[in-house]
């Protein structure tokens, strides 16, 4: 079972932070028994809090569509199944969702040449200054967004990569007509956290949603880095499974 415990100095609302932990319930499957969250009075006895701090979480979590409230039954469990994604050394968005999805939906947003710096720079393995290309994505699954991405890449061995992507919806494509037929997932590193203002749009979250974020190299067969990506999924929606 999920802790109860909430924080009134922590700097997080009470409601989000019960919405938090409901959200963590239903991942866990406290509530199959039921298909329902607890009565709201229960819930705020559990969390120490009044029913107007309850319902505002569940007011959130039900804009996230996790749970419906139904006439004189209570707050019913709407959906809390979600797409499993692997992370292995060759790591394909289409293909990681296999048959778990019936449509899979890709969306450039927007395209930019940029000048690598910093943190991109070192992971591409670039001189700082290097042209890349920034690629800004939302990936769906039947109709639902599961992750939206930042990527670059070096404009020099891509500079199509833009208008092949908006053509094909796919990097692995987009990277063929460049004459990279393969590619290998370098590092991964993961943390969660809360959505920011943009993701809670682009992700369609109500407010105290969280994300996972993954910071991922690719790299040809040769070990030269070809992308870089800081991608954000929906943690309600997805799960990351590491393949070895």
């Amino acid at each position: 079972m999920v802790a109860k415990v909430v924080e009134r100095q922590m700097g997080v609302a009470l409601w989000r932070q019960i919405a938090d932990r409901i959200r963590l319930a239903i991942s866990n499957g406290d509530y199959d028994a039921t298909g329902m969250v607890p009565p709201e009075t229960a819930l705020a006895a559990e969390f120490g809090v009044n029913r107007h701090t309850v319902r505002s979480a569940l007011a959130a979590l039900a804009e996230e569509g996790l749970v419906r409230a139904v006439q004189g039954r209570g707050t019913m469990i709407e959906r809390k199944d979600r797409v499993s994604y692997p992370i292995s050394r060759r790591t394909r968005f289409s293909q990681g969702l296999g048959r778990q999805v019936k449509e899979i939906g890709t969306e450039l947003r927007g395209h930019r040449q940029v000048s690598a710096s910093g943190e991109i720079a070192a992971a591409l393995g670039v001189p700082p200054g290097t042209p890349l290309i920034e690629l800004s994505t939302v990936s769906s699954g039947d109709g639902r967004p599961l992750s939206t991405a930042v990527s670059y890449y070096p404009a020099e061995r891509f500079a199509r990569m833009a208008e092949e992507y908006g053509r094909l919806g796919s990097v692995t494509k987009a990277f063929v007509v460049h004459g990279l037929d393969d590619y290998v997932r370098v590092s991964t590193e993961i943390v969660a956290r809360h959505a920011d203002a943009e993701e809670l749009s682009l992700l369609k979250l109500s407010p105290g949603a969280i994300v996972m974020e993954t910071q991922s190299i690719n790299a040809d067969l040769g070990g030269r880095p070809v992308e870089y990506s800081r991608t954000r999924f929906a943690a309600d929606r997805m799960k990351l499974r590491i393949e070895t």
